[in-house]
C-alpha cells in the first residue's frame, strides 16, 4: 500500500517516464532469458554441448559496455527519450534475426549485436527515470525498476513453460512452438517504442542543462563538468569493481540455474518454468522490501545485509532433494540476490554527475557483465568436468556475497543527492 500511494502522488508525466524505464528493462529481460531457458534445446538442435551454446551469454554480455557507452553518449548529447526508443527496436529487431539463425555461430553473432542494444537500455532508461521522479521514494522506485528484470525473466519462464513444448491450462491446449517461436514473441517490446514516443517526456534536468550549455557555448565559456569529471574518476572505478560482484551475484545465480534442473536434477520444462516464475516473484518482493529499506537504512546497509542472509540459502538452492526444496531454495536466493539488486539503480545514479548521468552508471554497470561475461560459460564448463552442478553454484555464491558486502563497505553513501544539472 505505500507503494501504490507513493505511484499515486506522482505526476502524469513522471508515471509515464516510470513505466516506459520499467517495460524496457523488462522487455529486455525478458528477450535474455528466452535464450537461457533454452540453452538444451538450442544444443541439441545444433549438435553441441549447453557449454557452447552458453558462449551466446558470454558474448551478450561482453558487448553490453559497447551498448552503454554508445547508447550513454548519445543520450547524454542529444537527451533520454529518443536514444530509449533506439534501444527498445534495437534489441527486438535482433531477438526477432536470432528465431532465423541458421546456425549456432550465426547465433553467437546475433547476440553479441543484441548485447549492444541491451546494454544501452538500462543506462539510459535509469537516468531518465531518476532525473524525472522526486527525491523522496527514490529507494522504493528503485527497487521496483531493476526488478523488471525479475518480471523479465518471470514472463520468460512462462513463455518456456507453457509454449516451448506446449501444455494444457485451464482446458486450452497451447501450442508447441519451441525455441525459434519463442524467440518471435520475443520481438513483440518493439510496440513500446511506440508507447515512448506517444506518452514519455524528455527528462526535465537534460532540458535545464541543454540550455545551459547553449548559454555556455554562445558566450564561449568553459564547462564546468570536466573538472567534476576529474573527480568522478576514482568513484567511476570503484562502481566498475562493485557491479563486477553484483553482476557475479545475480548472473552466477541464475544463468546456469535452469540448465541445473533440467541436467542435474532431471525436471520437465513445465516444473523449470514454474520454479523459474516463483523464483522471480521472490526476486520482485526482495528488491521492493530492500529498496524501500534503503530509504531509511541507508544504500550501503541495505545491500551488505541483503546479500550475507544468501550464505544460509544455499543448502536449500543448490542441494535441495526435491522439486519443492529446490523451489523453495531458489525464490529465498533470488529474494536476497534481487533484494540487493533493487538498491543499484538509485546508488550508481545518486553517485554519477549530471553531465555523464545516463553514460557512467550504465557503463560501469555493463563493465562489470563484461568482467564476469565467462561465468556462465565456465560454470557449466566446471560443472561438466566434475560433475558436480551444486558444488560449483554453492562456491559461486558463498564467494561473490561475502566479497559484495566487503566491497559495498568500503564505498560511499549518496542516499538523497539531488538530481541536478553541473
Amino acid at each position: 500500500m505505500p507503494v501504490l500511494r507513493q505511484f499515486q502522488q506522482l505526476t502524469r508525466a513522471q508515471r509515464h517516464a516510470f513505466l516506459a524505464a520499467f517495460l524496457g528493462w523488462t522487455l529486455d529481460s525478458l528477450d535474455f532469458f528466452l535464450l537461457v531457458f533454452c540453452v538444451k534445446a538450442i544444443a541439441g538442435e545444433f549438435r553441441t554441448q549447453p557449454s557452447a551454446v552458453l558462449g551466446a551469454v558470454f558474448l551478450t554480455q561482453a558487448f553490453r559496455p559497447v551498448g552503454a557507452l554508445l547508447f550513454g553518449v548519445l543520450a547524454d548529447r542529444y537527451g533520454r527519450r529518443p536514444v530509449l526508443m533506439a534501444n527498445i527496436l534495437g534489441f527486438s529487431v535482433i531477438e526477432l534475426a536470432c528465431a532465423f539463425a541458421p546456425s549456432l555461430n550465426a547465433l553467437l553473432v546475433l547476440r553479441a549485436l543484441f548485447g549492444i542494444a541491451m546494454g544501452g537500455e538500462w543506462g539510459v532508461g535509469a537516468a531518465l527515470v531518476f532525473e524525472t521522479l522526486p527525491r523522496e521514494g527514490r529507494g522504493t522506485f528503485s527497487g521496483i525498476l531493476q526488478e523488471g528484470y525479475a518480471v523479465g525473466s518471470i514472463l520468460a519462464s512462462a513463455a518456456f513453460g507453457l509454449l516451448f513444448a506446449g501444455a494444457h491450462w485451464h482446458g486450452l491446449a497451447l501450442p508447441a512452438i519451441g525455441w525459434r517461436g519463442l524467440f518471435i514473441l520475443g520481438a513483440t517490446p518493439a510496440l513500446l517504442a511506440l508507447y515512448v514516443q506517444s506518452q514519455v517526456p524528455e527528462s526535465p534536468v537534460w532540458l535545464a542543462g541543454a540550455q545551459k550549455r547553449k548559454k555556455r557555448e554562445a558566450l564561449h565559456a568553459e564547462p564546468a563538468w570536466p573538472r567534476e569529471l576529474r573527480r568522478f574518476l576514482p568513484t567511476f572505478l570503484f562502481l566498475v569493481v562493485l557491479m563486477t560482484a553484483f553482476m557475479s551475484f545475480s548472473h552466477g545465480t541464475q544463468d546456469v540455474y535452469p540448465t541445473f534442473l533440467a541436467v542435474a536434477a532431471h525436471l520437465s520444462p513445465e516444473t523449470i518454468g514454474l520454479i523459474g516464475v516463483l523464483y522471480g516473484a521472490g526476486s520482485i518482493g526482495g528488491g521492493i522490501v530492500f529498496g524501500a529499506l534503503s530509504e531509511t537504512w541507508g544504500r550501503k546497509r541495505a545491500i551488505i545485509t541483503s546479500a550475507l542472509l544468501a550464505l544460509p540459502v544455499i543448502p536449500l538452492y543448490a542441494y535441495g532433494h526435491s522439486a519443492v526444496m529446490l523451489g523453495v531454495g531458489a525464490v529465498l536466493m533470488q529474494f536476497m540476490v534481487q533484494g540487493a539488486w533493487g538498491v543499484v539503480p538509485a546508488y550508481l545514479t545518486e553517485l554519477s554527475p549530471a553531465p555523464v548521468r545516463a553514460t557512467a552508471p550504465g557503463l560501469a554497470y555493463q563493465l562489470g557483465a563484461l568482467l564476469t561475461s565467462w561465468n556462465g560459460k565456465g560454470q557449466a564448463l566446471a560443472a561438466e568436468r566434475w560433475g558436480n552442478y551444486p558444488a560449483v553454484l554453492a562456491v559461486t555464491v558463498a564467494v561473490v556475497a561475502v566479497a559484495l558486502a566487503g566491497l559495498t563497505a568500503l564505498g560511499r553513501e549518496a542516499k538523497g543527492r539531488e538530481m541536478t544539472e553541473v
